[in-house]
C-alpha cells in the first residue's frame, strides 16, 4: 500500500517508515475494535443478567397502600356541619 501511494523523489528508507505506520494503524484498529466488541459482550451479559433480576425485583414488588390523615376529614365534616347550623339559625 505504501508503494502505491509513492510519490516521485521519495526514497526507500520513507516508503518502508510510511508501511511501517500503515501497519501499526492497523493493529491498532483490530485491538480498538476487539475492544469494543468485549464491551459490547459485556453489556449484553449484564442486559441479560439485568433482565432475570428486574423479573424478579418486579415479581416481589408490594402493592403500595397510601393512607390518608383524618385530620382534614375531620375539618371539613366539622365546617359542614358549622355551616348547616348556621343555616338553620338565619
Amino acid at each position: 500500500m505504501a508503494k502505491a501511494t509513492q510519490k516521485p523523489g521519495q526514497t526507500k528508507e520513507q516508503t518502508r517508515l510510511i508501511a511501517q505506520g500503515i501497519q501499526k494503524g492497523i493493529e491498532q484498529y483490530k485491538k480498538q475494535h476487539k475492544a469494543k466488541l468485549r464491551d459490547l459482550d459485556k453489556q449484553k451479559k449484564k442486559k441479560s443478567s439485568g433482565e432475570a433480576e428486574t423479573e424478579i425485583i418486579t415479581e416481589t414488588e408490594t402493592q403500595i397502600v397510601y393512607k390518608q390523615h383524618w385530620l382534614p376529614w375531620g375539618l371539613l365534616v366539622i365546617s359542614w356541619c358549622g355551616f348547616v347550623a348556621y343555616q338553620l339559625m338565619a
